[in-house]
């Protein structure tokens, strides 16, 4: 897999910029098939920073109805990202 593809969008939600602020820890939506190894190499590649732990979570889509047609959303994996003391990721949405 491509290093480059692993990380789709980092997630910004009020309880992942509170561990970022706590903990050091980001959250990123990841592809599916995805491990931690690929992970961890596309955060430190990309961003250039130390990681020091990977912890993954699958979601599947859920049901949405639509007048009489039933369709799904897509699943998706999340990443919890633990840096190393000392170690920052500047996002863009940061000012």
């Amino acid at each position: 897999m491509d290093i480059r593809r692993v990380i789709k969008r980092p997630m910004v939600t009020e309880k992942s910029t509170i561990m970022k602020e706590k903990s050091n820890m980001y959250t990123f939506v990841v592809d599916k098939c995805a491990n931690k190894f690929q992970i961890r190499q596309a955060v430190e590649t990309q961003f250039k920073v130390k990681v020091e732990n990977v912890n993954t979570s699958n979601y599947l889509g859920k049901s949405k109805r639509v007048n009489s047609r039933i369709g799904y959303k897509n699943d998706w994996k999340k990443a919890l990202v633990k840096l190393s003391k000392g170690q920052e990721i500047q996002m863009i949405d940061e000012s």
